[in-house]
């Protein structure tokens, strides 16, 4: 099939309601082989369609007459003030979606006033993302190359570009068994400029991509990042408890829980219904980062009540720059902290804090 390049290239307001309108409207702008690759995940979907179910495990408890008016959804993470614990997850290519692609995004990012996170397998450099006029704290997604030197090489690119975490991610050795892009036949229209010492990315599928990344990760290469790096070392995938303790034993400064959206292994947890067990296992030592599955205000609530200092968006975000460029980015981020702030309201909560302090009720209902 066709795997033409014809992206969303529109810079401004956007209109929607709720994030299936996002989608909708990003199906007719994005081609549909592109379209697939970004929306779809991995095999019967059921992990995929689970990351959102999930949220309803756990129910937010109303409460009144708390004095509660205007919630605050400021934040400071790491000597940072974001404007809400909502931050940008790392996104393969965001040219796909938009022609300005993660220039726009980062600088809708920055215009709301949130951390950015820049795959190794973005389609701009860190060079030109910077060059975007972006002022907010820009975190790095590595997918390590198999030869150390293009490593080096990478952290030294990112170190440069003013990163302020290298986010290792785990989860991704191979890539998931994504029927959608085979069905489609997907391949990487656009370079990955980040990786091009061991990736072209044009024309190669997902499966070409990963291969040529590292696939065997161990805790060494938690420590050989640590060891070459000023950079915190986040590792990102974690869903187990005993995978904690071996990413904090290797010398990670931060846990990030996700199932990569779905798109890894279906059969797995969903990512909020293993947010509570890693909370647990890392019992406050270091940040937690969650993303997977997040639609709402409510599940950005429940997963800062669950443990999470920070949460991820992905798809709602790219949708947003494929409608309106990076106006349709920065829309995306300030509609879920409008959501947020009306859950704040009514759960009685007037800071971030105070969800964090927050107890959820089991759903004995389902």
């Amino acid at each position: 099939m066709s795997n033409s390049y014809i992206t969303g290239s529109f810079e401004g307001h956007i209109d929607f309601i709720n994030y299936q309108d996002l989608v909708e409207g990003a199906s007719k702008v994005i081609p549909g082989p592109s379209f697939g690759y970004i929306h779809s995940g991995a095999e019967d979907l059921y992990t995929y369609d689970q990351n959102v179910t999930a949220f309803n495990h756990k129910l937010i408890v109303p409460h009144v007459l708390m004095d509660v008016e205007q919630p605050d959804t400021s934040f400071t993470f790491d000597n940072d003030k974001l404007t809400a614990p909502i931050i940008m997850a790392p996104v393969a290519a965001h040219a796909l979606a938009h022609e300005k692609a993660e220039e726009a995004s980062a600088k809708g990012v920055s215009d709301f006033g949130t951390i950015y996170t820049a795959s190794s397998f973005a389609s701009r450099s860190l060079e030109d993302i910077r060059a975007a006029g972006t002022t907010s704290p820009l975190w790095f997604q590595f997918y390590m190359s198999k030869d150390d030197g293009i490593n080096l090489n990478i952290i030294d690119i990112a170190e440069r570009n003013g990163a302020k975490a290298i986010i290792l991610t785990a989860d991704a050795t191979v890539g998931g068994n994504r029927e959608t892009d085979r069905r489609t036949g997907f391949t990487f229209p656009v370079p990955l400029p980040i990786v091009k010492e061991y990736q072209s990315g044009v024309g190669q599928t997902m499966d070409t991509v990963y291969n040529s990344a590292k696939q065997k990760l161990s805790p060494k290469d938690v420590e050989f990042i640590a060891s070459h790096s000023k950079l915190p070392v986040y590792v990102k995938g974690v869903q187990a408890r005993e995978d904690v303790n071996r990413s904090l034993d290797a010398g990670a400064k931060g846990i990030w829980v996700s199932n990569h959206g779905g798109r890894q292994l279906d059969g797995g947890p969903a990512a909020f219904d293993s947010l509570q067990y890693v909370a647990e296992a890392v019992d406050g030592r270091v940040p937690i980062v969650f993303d997977s599955g997040v639609r709402r205000g409510q599940h950005i609530f429940k997963a800062l009540a669950s443990g999470a200092d920070l949460v991820a968006i992905g798809r709602p975000a790219i949708y947003g720059l494929s409608l309106g460029g990076s106006t349709g980015t920065r829309e995306v981020f300030e509609h879920l902290k409008h959501e947020l702030e009306i859950v704040m309201q009514l759960a009685g909560t007037q800071t971030i804090e105070d969800i964090r302090n927050t107890t959820l009720r089991n759903n004995n209902f389902i």
